[in-house]
């Protein structure tokens, strides 16, 4: 039997495959006879042979759960985070969540415990102690979350905690829960999100939003904070001086599109004790993310520079962006590195070494440099010149660099970013070292009519809020249905799943409920999903 797939759950089906011949007695007519894999696709070849045919007719029904490419450029983007050192972070987690209760959890991370390229728990009782064992300290935070959402009637959200867990702990029946995710990635925040919720953040807000990732099963969140010091340090070192840097940056609430190039000065000029105190709270925000297991996001180069380099560089190849939220020309219209300029490739170059240097990195950059704003050109040639520039930058410095990039410029200017335009740029960058962050696929989901991204991997997430508004909405059907939809389109690039908020602490119910898609293997009854002793307690 030959079963041809993009890709194939390999550790779950030869789980059932083994456990049904084992109880059958008849595990010695089984042979798994190859497992194949290529960049465009996965095959399973499953050969049956059967000794006793014609005394035993056997009937073997296999489900394939996914249909999705695998993508060996991505194989390098993984936790670098010692086993050791995620258990005893899992562990501390432990102990913030449940307090004095913690003594009654142990917490193991076992990297091999699932599939290598998704996550996995394992959660059983022993006595009076309730074990959770899973491939990254991620894998254990989820585990703990479903056991005390599940078991215990407990919930820990944006707005409050409600942690009454029953004495003694509820009991996981033998032989435990063991889960395993759906997809690679789980995604969060938004480039707004900064500003819209986290902008006067300091290090006790950042733990408990970090807490809140792991508990609910991100492992690739967007790490923007302090950027502002490597960019003033790669610009300083090229002849720029103090003032001109600052001057081009916008104040803290509005470093979001300041870092987007949509405008520059606007609430500023920064201090500098400002860029100095966030510095500092990124190194704290990177290390609790890499000792839970995650792969937090870095910024790149985009191409926008400070008017005061063409004092420096007088013939730079610039070019004024587009006018964006209409502000007057103090603040507007940044300028835009030409693509042929050299300066480009140097600057992209600087950047990221800098953010080596300081940050150490996970390989994963998030770069757009057309948000909300239209190219000078249409012409497909222009735009995979743009993307190839951007790539060819980046990965000068990080030869391992994979590109993020939000597809809301897709979405958000269609009459523009035609067919022709969306390949030119996602084609010209190499199969697996692009990420597309489809932003609003609840709503507006492009792989639909892209072929998939052409082949690049996309993560299906939902945007859900638009400036950080304070209001009861969203669609439960469309989140419900939506990320099993993107798995099982054909030829899927689909690699994960996210939630990009432009405001958090709101509608705390969705979120729960986009966080299980993690895991559950399917769609779920909507009119039965509830939070039975799930109180939020605000």
């Amino acid at each position: 039997m030959r079963v041809n797939t993009g890709r194939v759950d390999i550790f779950i089906l030869s789980e059932h495959v083994f456990k049904f011949c084992e109880n059958l007695q008849y595990s010695r007519l089984f042979e798994l006879s190859a497992v194949t894999s290529t960049i465009k696709d996965c095959r399973l070849s499953v050969s049956l042979f059967l000794a006793n045919m014609c005394l035993l007719p056997l009937l073997w029904f296999i489900q394939i759960i996914s249909a999705v490419q695998d993508f060996p450029a991505l194989d390098h983007i993984r936790t670098r985070t010692s086993a050791s050192t995620q258990t005893h972070a899992s562990q501390a987690l432990i102990g913030r969540i449940v307090g004095k209760r913690a003594n009654e959890f142990t917490a193991h991370v076992q990297p091999d415990l699932g599939p290598k390229d998704r996550d996995t728990f394992k959660i059983w009782s022993s006595g009076s102690y309730v074990n959770i064992t899973g491939t990254t300290g991620v894998a254990v935070a989820m585990g703990l979350y479903y056991y005390l959402t599940n078991h215990c009637g407990c919930q820990y959200t944006w707005a409050g905690q409600q942690m009454n867990i029953p004495s003694p702990l509820p009991k996981v029946p033998a032989p435990g829960i063991k889960v395993t995710t759906n997809d690679r990635f789980r995604y969060y925040q938004n480039v707004c999100t900064v500003d819209y919720s986290f902008v006067w953040y300091n290090w006790t807000d950042w733990q408990q939003q970090l807490d809140w990732m792991a508990l609910h099963g991100i492992n690739m969140p967007l790490a923007f904070t302090g950027q502002e010091a490597i960019f003033q340090q790669v610009y300083m070192e090229m002849g720029l001086t103090m003032k001109e840097v600052q001057d081009h940056f916008a104040g803290p609430a509005f470093l979001a599109w300041s870092r987007m190039g949509n405008m520059h000065g606007w609430g500023g000029p920064l201090p500098q004790s400002w860029i100095n105190q966030q510095l500092v709270l990124q190194h704290k925000i990177l290390d609790r993310a890499r000792e839970l297991g995650m792969i937090p996001v870095l910024p790149g180069f985009a191409g926008h520079v400070p008017s005061a380099i063409t004092r420096i560089f007088p013939n730079a190849n610039v070019s004024h962006l587009p006018d964006w939220g209409h502000f007057n020309s103090s603040f507007c219209c940044n300028l835009l590195l030409d693509f042929s300029d050299p300066l480009f490739k140097r600057i992209g170059h600087e950047v990221v070494k800098e953010m080596l240097n300081e940050f150490g990195t996970d390989h994963v950059y998030n770069i757009d440099t057309f948000n909300e704003m239209l190219p000078k050109s249409s012409s497909p040639t222009y735009l995979a010149q743009s993307a190839k520039t951007v790539f060819e930058a980046l990965t000068s410095a990080d030869q391992q660099a994979v590109w993020l990039m939000q597809g809301w410029i897709f979405e958000n200017s269609v009459d523009f970013w035609k067919s022709p335009q969306i390949k030119a740029v996602v084609t010209a960058v190499p199969k697996g070292r692009m990420i597309i962050l489809e932003l609003f696929a609840e709503n507006r989901p492009v792989y639909r009519h892209t072929e998939s991204y052409f082949g690049q991997p996309f993560i299906w997430s939902m945007l859900h809020n638009f400036g950080g508004t304070l209001e009861l909405y969203g669609s439960f059907d469309s989140i419900n249905t939506g990320p099993a939809a993107g798995r099982n389109f054909p030829n899927s690039t689909m690699i994960g799943i996210g939630m990009a908020p432009e405001g958090i602490n709101q509608n705390e119910v969705i979120y729960e409920f986009m966080a299980e898609n993690a895991w559950v293997p399917q769609p779920r009854g909507v009119s039965q999903w509830e939070l039975i002793d799930k109180t939020l307690i605000f």
